[in-house]
């Protein structure tokens, strides 16, 4: 290899993170447009009181199960520029792989439409697939930001996201709880189950786009090398 042609790989390797990290910002702002706009827009829909998923149902679910497929695919994205950025360190593997791994669910469970939340005890197959991913989706979430938190309280560039991405933590770990209770028959906030759910996923798109922003800032004009300390 010749020394010409290493700034040329560097440039490229960066360009490629200044990608990734432009899929967070999209994927984030997208997800979020989406199920808002098209819970305004679908008759007989309650914000409230069903889920996101349950915008899958019905002449025009396909719309949201693009969503979820195209924002999977955006998170992959991100989780390998991630892994370029924090190359080594804390988090360096698990936390891009714990995002790569919520984009892959987010696209599975988008293919199976969901059953109603409302319908108890009558499952279909394709609901449970749409379940079962949905859950590794929301499970992985504040594990996600609890693990970039140990890297980023030691990261000096990235000190200043740490304080967010704990009590992004906590706000996930504590409305996954509601959110479970919530769906219990008979429970006191069965009626605002969607209304937890959207804080949950408002909560942790708001950090992917700010984690996004940050590595892009990084990579634009004269950033610095991507190699951080551990």
């Amino acid at each position: 290899m010749t020394s010409s042609s290493v700034p040329g790989r560097v440039a490229a390797g960066r360009r490629r993170v200044e990608l990734a990290a432009v899929s967070g910002m999209v994927g984030a702002v997208l997800f979020v447009a989406v199920f808002t706009v098209f819970g305004w827009l679908c008759p007989g829909y309650s914000p409230t009181s069903m889920f996101v998923s349950e915008l899958s149902l019905g002449p025009y679910g396909w719309v949201q199960m693009l969503n979820f497929v195209l924002t999977g695919a955006l998170m992959v994205v991100f989780g390998r520029g991630l892994a370029a950025h924090f190359s080594a360190g804390a988090a360096s593997r698990s936390g891009p792989v714990l995002v790569q791994c919520m984009g892959a669910s987010l696209m599975v469970s988008g293919l199976f439409a969901t059953d109603p939340s409302a319908m108890f005890d009558q499952a279909s197959a394709h609901g449970v697939v749409h379940g079962i991913f949905g859950a590794l989706f929301f499970t992985l979430a504040p594990v996600s930001c609890f693990v970039f938190y140990r890297r980023f309280r030691s990261d000096l560039p990235w000190r200043p996201m740490a304080g967010w991405t704990l009590a992004a933590g906590i706000v996930l770990t504590l409305g996954i709880g509601l959110l479970k209770f919530s769906q219990q028959p008979g429970s006191v906030l069965f009626d605002w189950k969607g209304l937890l759910q959207r804080i949950i996923l408002v909560t942790f798109m708001a950090w992917m786009f700010a984690v996004a922003c940050g590595l892009r800032r990084r990579y634009r004009g004269e950033a610095p090398s991507p190699q951080v300390q551990a």
